[in-house]
């Protein structure tokens, strides 16, 4: 029978890297924090190959005292805490003594020190646990630490570390959370020598956003303010016009500490539901001030979770600041339209919808209850009230790519819930309008493939009667019209089919993109001025990271050095979108892909993007032209029934039923 051991520090030290030292991000967090504790006034980082072979973090702060110095690499000795009760009013940064002990267990570690009162500063060295004797050198107030060859003894851990740029974006974001938490502090941070950030000390809590997220998102933000006996929200909520696809742009801080809590999380989607689309969250800068002693902050190794004495009174404080500001505010969103004159994108105010006849509010009504949902709704649905049966063609799934293993939606369902009002420009509004019949005529630029796209004809048009003309309103050589600018109502051999006209082009962007991208002929341009962008540095990062995959999508993208790439080549059938918006969201989509995707993961994820945001929208007005060409075009891709998210493309009535509803059938 095993017996029970006492395990070494070096083992409890390893346990606890494992704990706390996740990735080299996981280093900069604990070491900003210990600077912050210090009262340092500038900290500068440094970071070499994402921060697997050297991190440096140089602080002007308090210093640690000579005698202080092997305590410092000491499990759980700390100089914040002193008793247990301690733990119920914690106000700094760090106070579990763990951190420095953990980190020198798996690095090559140096510390060097010096207070204000000592003329020489004090040195020590830890490489993987083994510590050598502290020594005296010469070196600035404050304190720097150095940490090499992270988990060099653990080559485990250091197996799983990703790519330079990856980890690269980790480390932005802990370094991100600290510097919004404090603009008063000096913040320098550097990757592979070159300046990534360097952010001057502010007053403004404004100023600092601008210098991270620029000024077109800092001009949308709202202040907000409350406060409620001993709770206080105060800071930033954006508008609603500017969103992300994940919580990643929700920025919460409790006492100067960055946390996640499920609960303030539900307070944020709560306060802007029914202002952002379905599957897009809120970007937020929030503060929350409160007694240390009604929050406890030990709960995790990494300190982000924490636990509320009374978290319904801050839910509510959180979701009535917000919605109380809102209300009283004049939040239109505005729809960006191509100008006539010069092509440039220039908000235009929402028109007044007009009443639309009975028999076309029905029927839009009837179409919004199938299309509107942005997901399917579960399987077994049936309708609610209606004996007709309306039904959708389906086909077997789509596999994106050969080989894929897993097809790129779910099988759709019909959604019977409850109709909705169709909002102008709902999917992507952000994106300017594409013309079907200029998306898919031939280039007439310049390209880098001769493939081009063949010109698809219309096909024959029958002629309608004169009723049947001044009933639709459209001319007599078609057999379709719009309704409510969103669905297409066109006779067919089975008797009536109604198309979501966004759902469809997206299919066939969707189709005509994969198509190219598998034959290695996308037809791109080059543009004249190499277009420069601004990225966040992650986002920076991850697009060079994938520049060869972007290039098989027609982008050509470049280091233009800092964190601005430069897009040189863009592809053809996306010329009508705003290049910048797109590589932007391209970047964030990267940023958020998961864990290893495989190329074809990325380029499926791209793809399904780019024809989504190609595609005409819902609440656009198209020509008899357009819709001519879009219907022709319905017959030449392999599953024109479904979007590549797997909504239905069309609903058909038979003519069978058509006639029986009238009474025509014996």
């Amino acid at each position: 029978m095993a017996r029970i051991n006492q395990l070494s520090s070096s083992v409890v030290n390893r346990i606890a890297a494992g704990e706390v030292i996740e990735r080299p991000a996981s280093v900069v967090k604990e070491l900003l924090e210990n600077s912050v504790d210090a009262l340092a006034s500038r900290i500068e980082v440094d970071i070499v190959d994402g921060g697997a072979e050297l991190i440096r973090i140089s602080d002007d702060g308090e210093g640690i005292h000579p005698d202080d110095l092997l305590l410092a690499v000491t499990t759980h000795a700390t100089s914040k805490l002193s008793e247990a009760d301690d733990l119920f009013r914690v106000q700094t940064m760090g106070f579990r003594g763990e951190a420095l002990a953990s980190i020198a267990e798996v690095s090559n570690f140096r510390l060097r020190s010096r207070q204000p009162d000592n003329d020489a500063g004090m040195e020590l060295e830890v490489n993987g646990g083994v510590i050598s004797p502290p020594r005296e050198c010469g070196c600035p107030l404050g304190t720097t630490i150095e940490v090499k060859q992270l988990f060099f003894n653990t080559p485990v851990r250091r197996k799983f570390m990703r790519s330079s740029g990856t980890e690269l974006g980790h480390i932005c974001e802990q370094f991100t959370r600290i510097a919004l938490a404090n603009p008063r502090l000096h913040l320098v941070l550097r990757h592979n020598q070159k300046v990534v950030y360097e952010l001057p000390a502010t007053d403004k809590l404004l100023d600092r956003l601008k210098l991270f997220y620029g000024a077109q998102l800092a001009d949308q933000l709202i202040w907000v303010e409350t406060s409620l006996n001993n709770y206080r929200v105060w800071g930033y909520a954006a508008h609603p016009s500017q969103s992300k696809a994940t919580r990643k742009g929700e920025y919460l801080f409790l006492n100067g500490r960055w946390i996640q809590d499920r609960s303030l999380q539900h307070a944020l989607t709560e306060a802007y539901r029914g202002l952002l689309m379905v599957g897009r969250y809120p970007i937020t800068f929030l503060f929350l001030e409160m007694p240390p002693d009604e929050v406890d902050v030990n709960v995790h190794p990494t300190k982000s979770e924490v636990r509320f004495q009374d978290s319904q009174t801050l839910f509510r404080l959180l979701l009535s600041a917000l919605r109380t500001k809102f209300l009283g505010m004049n939040l239109e969103s505005q729809i960006k339209v191509p100008s006539a004159a010069s092509g440039e994108l220039k908000p235009q105010p929402v028109p007044e919808p007009q009443r639309p006849l009975p028999l076309r509010e029905e029927l839009n009504s009837w179409a919004d209850a199938q299309f509107g949902g942005s997901s399917p709704a579960p399987s077994g649905g049936t309708p609610r009230s209606s004996s007709i049966p309306w039904s959708t063609t389906s086909q077997a799934p789509f596999k994106p790519f050969p080989d894929n293993g897993q097809p790129s939606y779910r099988p759709a369902t019909t959604n019977w819930s409850e109709p909705a009002p169709v909002v102008a420009g709902r999917e992507n509004s952000d994106v300017s309008a594409v013309a079907v019949v200029e998306e898919f005529a031939p280039p007439t630029v310049e390209s880098t493939s001769q493939s081009d796209i063949p010109p698809i004809a219309a096909p024959a048009p029958s002629a309608l009667t004169e009723s049947n003309a001044q009933v639709s309103g459209l001319p007599p050589a078609f057999r379709a019209m719009q309704v409510h600018d969103c669905y297409l109502v066109v006779e067919s051999d089975e008797g009536l089919t109604v198309i979501d006209q966004h759902a469809l082009h997206e299919r066939i962007m969707y189709e005509h993109l994969r198509e190219r991208v598998l034959g290695g002929n996308v037809e791109s341009q080059r543009l004249l001025l190499p277009e420069a962008i601004d990225l966040s540095p992650p986002e920076a990062s991850v697009l060079l990271e994938h520049a060869a995959i972007l290039a098989q999508i027609g982008l050509e993208i470049s280091d233009f050095g800092g964190h601005t790439v430069l897009l040189s080549r863009y592809p053809v059938m996306l010329r009508k979108l705003n290049l910048a918006e797109l590589v932007k969201d391209i970047a964030q989509q990267l940023c958020e892909s998961g864990l290893a995707p495989t190329r074809r993961d990325i380029l499926d994820e791209l793809l399904h993007m780019m024809s989504c945001k190609a595609a005409i929208k819902a609440g656009q007005r198209l020509t008899p032209e357009e819709i001519e060409s879009l219907l022709a075009q319905r017959h030449l891709i392999d599953d024109a029934h479904h979007c590549p998210h797997g909504r239905p493309t069309s609903l058909t009535l038979s003519r069978m039923e058509l006639d029986r509803q009238f009474g025509r059938l014996g």
